[in-house]
């Protein structure tokens, strides 16, 4: 769809300004307009943020920063130009295939991801931390101050969440890394050469673990699926890794159900961020309320010589 008015933005734009230039919106932005924009110089992709962002722990300069770090390490699309005063960030339009759960589950592509994620998780730290049971906090806290509404049950399943985080705090890991924390399959591009990794408005250093679980959760994986990730990631079958991935997948859930809450409240884009809301809790409170729960909770406390054996 060509849309006309970003055009004095774009004007005043030093790298969106030549003419002929054309501009279509593109689809499944959730907390920003985007742009394609091509004028004889290239084609971009113009990231206009909307109002709302420090309700979602958005911080914009560190998505910059953070995107500019991504680009060094050949993960990411470069960076070509930042005007926070306007709330946009412009960088390199990547042509390709954008992948869906189905592309993400196929063995290939797994190698493919776990390929790309060491790229970026062997780069530059980023200039922030990302940690999902501080992100949750945060969410819950503006949903409850706002009276925001929540999921039925929501809260039941605080205790479990709260284990997770103490089996993760007790068990042996690698440190973090910078990790780029929503790669959804809409944000994996397939060039054909390799898959970039898109859109670091949650990008901070985490445990590499928490990428790979992500990753499982928002494609919607088998748990064989996951071990494959997690032994490409690792060059070898990391069974108590797996487990932590796992883990990580079922918090990451939990926290972006407060997510889609917060957005369902405050959101202009039409969107059902309900459904997607339920979805992701539905998720969580299956494996939190699983038979398997006590064992997954074990497994990522055991030493990794012991489990990983």
């Amino acid at each position: 769809m060509v849309r006309a008015e970003p055009d004095d933005l774009f004007d005043r734009t030093a790298s969106l300004a030549l003419r002929p230039r054309t501009v279509h919106e593109l689809p499944g932005g959730l907390t920003n307009r985007n742009y394609k924009v091509t004028t004889p110089a290239g084609s971009y992709v113009a990231r206009i943020s909307g109002a709302g962002s420090e309700l979602l722990a958005i911080d914009r300069d560190c998505e910059y920063r953070n995107s500019v770090a991504a680009a060094a390490a050949g993960a990411g699309p470069p960076v070509v130009e930042y005007r926070p005063q306007d709330s946009m960030l412009v960088i390199g339009y990547i042509e390709g295939r954008t992948l869906g759960s189905a592309d993400v589950a196929e063995p290939r592509t797994i190698t493919r991801i776990a390929r790309a994620c060491r790229r970026l998780h062997q780069g530059e730290r980023f200039v922030n931390d990302f940690d999902m049971f501080a992100i949750q906090r945060r969410y819950l806290a503006v949903a409850r101050s706002r009276g925001f509404r929540i999921p039925a049950g929501y809260e039941d399943l605080l205790p479990q969440f709260d284990a997770a985080a103490a089996a993760l705090a007790a068990s042996d890991h690698d440190g973090t890394v910078p990790c780029n924390n929503d790669l959804l399959p809409a944000n994996l591009i397939d060039d054909g050469d390799r898959i970039w990794l898109i859109d670091y408005e949650y990008s901070g250093n985490n445990d590499a673990c928490f990428e790979l679980g992500n990753i499982w959760a928002e494609a919607h994986l088998s748990e064989d699926c996951l071990a494959a990730l997690v032994t490409a990631y690792y060059g070898r079958p990391r069974p108590g890794k797996v487990a932590r991935a796992r883990l990580l997948g079922l918090a990451g859930m939990y926290g972006w159900t407060l997510w889609g809450a917060i957005q369902h409240a405050g959101s202009t884009i039409e969107f059902d961020f309900w459904s997607w809301a339920m979805e992701r809790f539905e998720g969580a409170a299956a494996g939190f309320t699983a038979a398997s729960f006590g064992g997954l909770l074990e497994a990522v406390q055991l030493a990794e010589s012991e489990h990983d054996g």
